[in-house]
């Protein structure tokens, strides 16, 4: 089971800090369960107006005009090291923005208390940087960590971003889906070469291993079937050339050999990536030609 966290209490409109206090996550046991959530994220909350607010009519609520995550980039999550993600969010509102909170999230409804597809990654400050752009308009910024150790693989998807904006007149607004983010698992690639050096025009066996992370099981492991570029480049050159595609085995391993060694360079494996994982390049091993 994995037991996912909640967000803490809230205690007001303006009490933010309250709202999105940081709250710890327990260790992946098992269950995709997660605990009740509160605050801004509660069942029943979204779209509506903070709670000083809503005794004012009319109330205007503020609109989230952008949210943009990790500069627009997937996020890629190894195997422990935890990633830290930037989230801006750009709201207006006519009496200007006070503060801001954020959510990602995985799932089917936040609102869903029983639903086991839900997990989310709490923002980490009590308060929102918040910078405006003229008298109603601001952008505020926010960090979430995202655990590895917390992910399953099929996390390895779209993600969703939760939004909120708070106006100084205490009006606000929730969206659960503001925003959506690739999550991704985070890819290696290794190569080698023999023999070293090689004669001219003679066989080159060039080999490799392609791998991502396997957040189950916290260890990278081969990415199975994957078609996997050969390039070549001059030593004095700063362009690598394609010789040859080749389909790595069923445990990632990559194989192949060439004859087109007329000249001293570097090769390496080139991934172009899928969906759910980054591409990479190998770093380039350098084979030198034997007269």
């Amino acid at each position: 089971m994995r037991i996912r966290a909640t967000v803490a209490a809230v205690s007001g409109a303006l009490a933010l800090s309250a709202i999105v206090a940081p709250a710890a996550q327990a260790a992946p046991s098992g269950d995709r369960t997660p605990a009740p959530l509160s605050g801004p994220w509660a069942s029943g909350s979204a779209g509506t107006f903070g709670a000083a607010a809503k005794a004012k009519a009319p109330a205007e609520a503020p609109v989230i005009k952008k949210v943009v995550v990790n500069g627009g980039k997937p996020i890629v999550a190894g195997i422990s090291a935890k990633k830290k993600v930037t989230i801006a969010i750009t709201a207006s509102q006519s009496s200007g923005i006070a503060d801001a909170a954020t959510i990602l999230w995985i799932g089917s409804d936040l609102d869903d208390e029983n639903a086991d597809d839900v997990y989310w990654f709490e923002q980490n400050e009590e308060k929102a940087s918040c910078k405006a752009a003229n008298a109603t308009t601001s952008t505020c910024t926010l960090t979430v960590t995202v655990d590895p150790k917390q992910l399953i693989n099929t996390d390895a998807t779209f993600w969703k971003v939760g939004a909120y904006a708070l106006g100084k007149d205490e009006a606000s607004i929730r969206k659960d889906d503001a925003a959506k983010i690739r999550m991704q698992r985070a890819s290696q690639l290794t190569v080698a070469a023999t023999p070293k050096p090689v004669k001219k025009g003679k066989t080159l066996t060039v080999t490799g291993k392609l791998s991502r992370a396997n957040w189950e099981t916290e260890k990278y492991a081969g990415y199975a079937g994957q078609p996997v570029k050969l390039q070549f480049r001059k030593k004095n050159s700063k362009t690598y050339t394609t010789i040859k595609t080749v389909k790595g085995s069923s445990t990632g391993t990559l194989k192949t050999t060439t004859k087109k060694t007329t000249a001293e360079g570097y090769w390496r494996w080139s991934f172009a990536g899928t969906a759910s994982t980054p591409a990479v390049n190998a770093p380039g091993t350098l084979v030198k030609i034997k007269k």
